[in-house]
């Protein structure tokens, strides 16, 4: 969270730079929100649809904190276009994974149609504070919002959000009450949008078809493929999902107390510890 000397500079710029390149925003129809966990495969999607001509999809971008503060839409545009680089050197990782995509078009465009942000767990902290931060998003952009929602199965979604997560503090249970209040968070926000607007994919799926996947979410957001992109996304993507139940101790209470909570959600159904 910036402080107010940060958000102050923040607008500022952006209100130079967004109106200075304001022919670069004409052409965008839809800006692409992700919702749901940390870990569940967010950055592998965003990395994907960065690397398309007319994507910028970028990470730890604070869209809806900078509609709620009044940036205009011009602003938040600039911002992200910034930020817009974060895949874009073949050396960098994320979450301990690389997702440079060679011969493609992370950092970079031609025509810009789709704007958005991969912070899936973020936005929807920001959502279950208050509807609020998306009423004004909404307000701010003046154009349609699209949902995309990873699932990765919650026994391996909460392993590593428990390794991984400092707030967590490694606190197995707290993990698995934090996971499902997100899930809750989710339940609700769908009751309100559009099927339409709504894309959701399981993170197994999309590893064992990535190409297949990929198409149906550009297609989603109204953009089209060639065959060299699917292909040179797919080529990055590992082979099999990491399951990291089996590395961290789970009883066997707990292990039926997330089962029971998993049969609560339609977005987690067939989900178990075994498979």
């Amino acid at each position: 969270m910036e402080n107010v000397v940060d958000a102050i500079q923040s607008y500022l710029t952006s209100l130079y730079g967004g109106f200075k390149n304001r022919q670069l925003w004409h052409n965008i129809n839809a800006y692409c929100l992700f919702i749901g966990h940390s870990r569940s495969g967010h950055s592998s999607v965003g990395a994907l649809l960065d690397a398309h001509p007319n994507i910028r999809i970028v990470s730890e971008f604070g869209d809806l904190k900078y509609a709620n503060l009044g940036f205009k839409r011009w602003q938040i545009y600039y911002l992200s276009l910034k930020k817009a680089k974060s895949y874009s050197n073949k050396d960098k990782t994320i979450g301990g994974y690389k997702y440079y995509v060679p011969n493609q078009w992370q950092g970079k465009f031609t025509e810009l149609k789709i704007a958005g942000n991969k912070q899936g767990e973020e936005t929807t902290r920001r959502i279950q504070e208050s509807y609020r931060y998306l009423e004004r998003l909404r307000l701010t952009l003046k154009i349609p919002i699209k949902f995309i929602h990873v699932v990765r199965n919650p026994y391996d979604n909460i392993s590593t959000m428990c390794k991984k997560d400092p707030k967590l503090e490694g606190n197995l249970e707290k993990s698995v009450f934090y996971y499902f209040s997100l899930c809750e968070t989710i339940a609700d926000l769908k009751k309100t949008l559009n099927p339409p607007d709504l894309f959701e994919l399981r993170h197994e799926d999309y590893i064992q078809y990535p190409k297949y996947y990929l198409k149906e979410i550009c297609e989603f957001l109204g953009v089209e493929t060639t065959q060299d992109y699917l292909e040179d996304c797919a080529k990055i993507i590992y082979k099999s999902p990491n399951k990291s139940r089996y590395s961290i101790d789970w009883t066997p209470e707990l292990i039926d107390k997330v089962q029971n909570k998993i049969n609560q959600y339609s977005f987690l159904s067939g989900y178990t510890y075994d498979n």
